[in-house]
């Protein structure tokens, strides 16, 4: 039986019954698409916490249970058994790949990790010390002008062929920043080795000697990315479908997510737990730093604990958790404080009632900075590594978009409260 709720204006006392959607799971929407037409009335809902933008079969998260899953298959799992490309074929295509599927899929990523040659003489044009994510913002948005034979949104060809390059050439591009950033020649790709110990490769290899990647750090790295493929309907993946649903082609739509991610609210999180961790500084502080954490007066924040979807422990990073002891064994440097630091300061929180209470568990923003740092990758690479990840979600949100025929042009509305009818009043006479 179909659900409705009704709605009365009691200055008018007008009614309208809404249907409500049921989804598979998680909470119920009420349909409001007739609202506006019917009493003339919107709704108010900054941030959009209220509401649903969209359906979806990709992603699925109940933050009370602590529970995310992709496309139906839990996060645990997918971190277990799987690894980076499989996990982005699942995400693109809707079912995990046969081994001739993968192996198709793995060989066609594989074509398309160069850049134009022309591409890499854009970086020149930015200052040395730009941040890499500023360089990302830009050369992602030119991938258009390089490779227009696959910006037909209208085009499934077309749709598949951008979403492949862009798998496939942002950890280049990513690297090509780094390298840009300290004055190194680029490393190009190297198709005999795994996405993410690929990545490591360009990052860190040097023309002029051997670089063999650590099993461990491309290991590491291919779990932290399979975390961070996609989170549902966050600020950078509504920005995508947001431009996307402009008819913007596909690149730009990247860029634009990479752009929202870099916003310190959002993906420079993990950035923020290790500039907390040099503020605290020593072991010896942290009682200091937790009991300020608890002063609601005191604007010190602990960073990577607590999460704003996740009111349990936090999935991503129960499987991050273990990875982030293994890397600080076999990588970490045993003389490095900040290890030491952290190691104590999540021990700290897990047993302080104050967090355990409130369900402030460390989460996955909180361990992948400390990875990070162990794989040698700097704290402005960071978000750089978060947007190579969620390419992936972006993509497959952005052709799940494309495809729907609920679809519409972004429009949100507002409640205006500025001025009316206001006369001109000439320069001369103004005071």
């Amino acid at each position: 039986m179909k659900r409705f709720v009704t709605l009365t204006d009691n200055q008018t006392g007008q009614s309208i019954e809404l249907p409500v959607l049921e989804g598979q799971a998680g909470s119920p929407a009420i349909d409001i698409r007739t609202l506006y037409r019917e009493l003339g009335l919107l709704t108010y809902d900054p941030g959009f916490l209220s509401t649903s933008s969209c359906r979806s079969k990709i992603t699925y998260i109940d933050g009370e249970q602590g529970i995310l899953q992709y496309r139906g298959y839990p996060i645990e799992t997918l971190a277990q058994k799987s690894h980076f490309l499989e996990v982005a074929y699942l995400l693109l295509h809707g079912d995990l790949p046969t081994q001739e599927e993968l192996e198709a899929f793995t060989a066609v990523i594989r074509g398309h990790t160069m850049i134009n040659e022309s591409l890499k003489r854009f970086y020149d044009g930015f200052y040395h010390n730009a941040h890499p994510m500023a360089v990302m913002v830009g050369v992602v948005g030119s991938l258009s002008s390089f490779y227009h034979d696959s910006t037909d949104i209208l085009n499934p060809r077309h749709r598949e062929i951008a979403a492949y390059r862009l798998i496939a050439k942002i950890p280049t591009i990513a690297a090509a920043s780094y390298k840009h950033s300290i004055g190194e020649p680029f490393v190009y790709p190297r198709n005999d080795l795994g996405y993410c110990a690929n990545l490591l490769h360009m990052m860190f290899a040097v023309p002029c000697e051997e670089y063999i990647v650590d099993p461990v750090a491309s290991r590491a790295l291919n779990m932290v990315f399979m975390l961070h493929m996609d989170h549902e309907q966050n600020a950078s993946t509504s920005t995508v479908r947001l431009t996307g649903s402009s008819g913007a082609d596909p690149f730009a739509c990247i860029a634009a997510g990479i752009a929202a991610l870099w916003g310190p609210a959002h993906g420079g999180a993990n950035e923020a737990v290790l500039n907390m961790l040099e503020e605290i500084g020593d072991v010896g502080n942290i009682d200091k730093y937790l009991a300020r954490a608890k002063d609601k007066a005191d604007p010190f924040r602990l960073m990577g604990f607590g999460h704003r979807i996740y009111k349990n422990y936090d999935p991503r990073a129960k499987v991050l958790r273990s990875m982030c002891h293994e890397v600080l064994d076999k990588l970490g440097d045993p003389n490095d404080p900040l290890f030491e630091l952290a190691l104590r300061l999540e021990e700290h929180a897990l047993s302080d009632d104050y967090f355990i209470e409130r369900k402030l568990y460390p989460n996955v923003d909180f361990y992948s900075g400390i990875i990070y740092k162990a794989l040698g990758i700097p704290t402005n690479m960071f978000t750089v590594m978060f947007a190579i990840a969620r390419t992936v979600g972006w993509v497959s949100q952005w052709m799940e978009m494309i495809t729907d025929p609920e679809q519409k042009i972004g429009r949100p509305h507002q409640v205006y409260e500025g001025h009316l009818n206001r006369e001109y009043v000439e320069i001369e006479k103004r005071v």
